[in-house]
């Protein structure tokens, strides 16, 4: 399933700056500053090399929560937007800068050991691949991905370069979600049945047309190489730095979003892999009293997705899992008080002898009615990730100075890989509802809208409905590759 690319000589050019292996090999051996001066110090063949790619918004506080771990230099900056970039340059003056990540990849891959991918949904994965395809270890902001097969792709690129991976879901390293897996695997809910999770996102624009005005490109913006991956349009106000997200050539909408923080929990507490199945409905925009808008470029202003997971050892036959967004909340539990919170953004589990619960990234876990957690005394029998949600960023680190399978991660690819192509499978069933066949009298149908799709998962479609199989793999815009 994947490019040819990942077949090619690059395996052999593969470098690991940061494994003595690769100092043995060339003949000599740096002694780590440790060993001469004590503890407390680490030797910059210690210390791990790392380039920012989208070092503003989320990727300026990414970067800084690595460097703040204690074991990296950012070494290398990049972005598009020189606003965007102009705290990470403040913050960290030494580091040298480039607007093309193709450049800086070319000109310092001797000098990297570490790629932090902070970009916008659609040019993830190109920018990923190229830095695995040079022996580099990747952090990559979620969603993995903006397509099904591009984190097939990612996954499997993962254990062929054995490259160290983790993607920015920083609440899969948080303790409430291992405070869930230790309530589950203790019996304390029963097997599972039902999840249901939910968000007040979006919070930018869904369910629109594209403008008809063109915004004038900010001097400091690189336009082409934001579009990067994707088709080219011409730059329309506003959609950087955030709104891009409800566009579906650049964004994955609330469930790319939050999907990620709030389907996690569920999806590794119960060992669940893809789904076998997936069918939604979504929230309406009208153009007039009679015709309900269709603005197939836009996610839509909400959603309501369910899907259906094999069963496992912790689900009591197949698990349904509701996925809801733009305020939609299911039927409030009947354990919980009338004045007790039920939160904008959660995870509920259903069990066969209970229900807990949990707030985004997994945090805040209780069990339901809460008076029994006043009297819980459950053994912690799942690892702590040593400082939590902030620790996933330095477990990353950790794990790349020590070398590819030395450190369990929260977030590899081999996880988060299925984790986003599930996600995006909802994406699918939204995405097939605005899917419009013309009928024989002329007039207009919408047959996506009314079906349940039935996923393969081995040949990465949809066998019921071809009509969304466009949106596993898109094409990219000339010039612009998976990988190197």
């Amino acid at each position: 399933m994947t490019e040819d690319k990942l077949n090619s000589s690059t395996d052999n050019s593969r470098r690991n700056f940061i494994k003595t292996s690769a100092l043995a090999a060339a003949g000599f051996m740096i002694v780590p500053r440790h060993v001469l001066g004590g503890k407390g110090f680490l030797a910059p063949s210690d210390r791990l090399q790392v380039a920012g790619v989208g070092v503003g918004g989320k990727g300026e506080s990414d970067i800084a929560n690595i460097y703040k771990g204690g074991k990296s230099d950012i070494a290398f900056l990049c972005d598009v937007d020189d606003r965007r970039a102009a705290g990470s340059v403040k913050r960290f003056p030494k580091a040298k800068y480039y607007k093309d990540y193709r450049q800086m990849l070319d000109k310092e891959a001797k000098n990297i050991d570490g790629v932090v991918v902070s970009t916008p949904d659609h040019n993830h994965a190109m920018i990923a691949l190229a830095a695995m395809q040079l022996g580099k270890h990747v952090y990559v902001q979620k969603p993995l991905t903006h397509d099904i097969y591009e984190a097939r792709v990612l996954t499997e690129a993962a254990k062929r370069y054995q490259v160290v991976t983790q993607m920015g879901n920083q609440g899969a390293s948080g303790d409430g979600v291992r405070q869930l897996r230790d309530w589950c695997e203790a019996g304390l809910i029963g097997k599972v049945h039902t999840v249901y999770c939910w968000t007040d996102r979006p919070v930018w624009p869904q369910g629109i047309s594209w403008p008809a005005t063109n915004g004038v490109v900010p001097k400091e913006l690189d336009w082409d190489l934001w579009l990067g991956s994707a088709p080219y349009k011409p730059y329309i106000d506003k959609m950087v730095p955030f709104n891009w997200r409800g566009w579906w050539d650049y964004g994955t909408g609330a469930i790319g979003d939050m999907g990620c923080h709030l389907v996690e929990p569920p999806f590794t507490i119960l060992g669940l892999d893809t789904p076998m199945d997936v069918q939604c409905s979504v929230g309406s925009v009208y153009v007039d009293e009679f015709q309900r808008g269709y603005f197939p470029e836009s996610c839509p202003p909400s959603s309501h997705v369910i899907m259906t997971f094999k069963e496992t050892k912790r689900t009591k036959g197949d698990l349904q899992l509701h996925w809801m967004d733009g305020g939609i909340k299911p039927v409030r539990p009947a354990e919980l008080g009338p004045n007790e919170a039920f939160g904008d953004n959660g995870v509920l589990f259903e069990g066969t002898k209970g229900k807990m619960i949990c707030d985004v990234y997994g945090s805040n876990p209780r069990l339901l009615p809460l008076s029994k957690n006043e009297h819980d005394h459950t053994k912690k029998k799942t690892p702590r990730v040593p400082g939590g949600e902030d620790g996933h960023y330095t477990q990353w680190a950790e794990a790349a100075i020590a070398g590819y399978g030395k450190i369990e991660l929260s977030s590899p690819f081999e996880i988060a890989g299925p984790l986003t192509e599930t996600l995006l499978i909802a994406n699918l069933a939204i995405r097939g509802t605005d899917v419009q066949k013309r009928n024989a009298d002329g007039g207009i149908s919408y047959p996506g809208r009314d079906i349940k799709l039935i996923w393969d998962k081995a040949n990465l479609k949809v066998t019921n409905f071809d009509e969304v199989n466009q949106f596993v793999k898109r094409n990219y815009r000339a010039g612009w590759s998976l990988g190197a």
